[in-house]
């Protein structure tokens, strides 16, 4: 019998993948984006000297009362403008992002171009 390693192990290691080939720097920290099934992170993280920047989630209150779901597509896309707004307020212009060994579609997706939106470059 064939056993399968689960998706959450392969996608663990494909985010160290990712993370072997960039890190966040001062001039350029990393944008980072986790999804659970019930709710949606993003964190603005200098690797240097590992302190996150900014942070964003669908679990704020203001975030929470502005969403229907917190696991949807509409709330990764407000998530996105969210975390781009709070960076752009700490001088945060350019980022890395990091989709965490996600595939790049979907709630990844409309959370990457909501930010691009919003102001971020990456």
């Amino acid at each position: 019998m064939v056993s399968k390693e689960s998706r959450s192990k392969i996608r663990v290691k494909k985010h160290m993948k990712i993370r072997n080939r960039f890190s966040g720097t001062p001039e350029r920290p990393r944008l980072a984006v986790f999804r659970s099934n019930n709710h949606m992170y993003a964190q603005i993280i200098d690797d240097t000297v590992g302190n996150t920047l900014v942070a964003a989630s669908t679990l704020e209150k203001d975030v929470k009362a502005e969403l229907e779901h917190t696991n949807d597509v509409a709330a990764a896309a407000y998530l996105g403008t969210v975390i781009a707004k709070k960076a752009l307020d700490k001088g945060i212009k350019t980022v890395v992002f990091d989709r965490g060994g996600f595939v790049y579609q979907g709630k990844i997706k409309a959370l990457a171009e909501a930010a691009r939106e919003a102001g971020l470059e990456f």
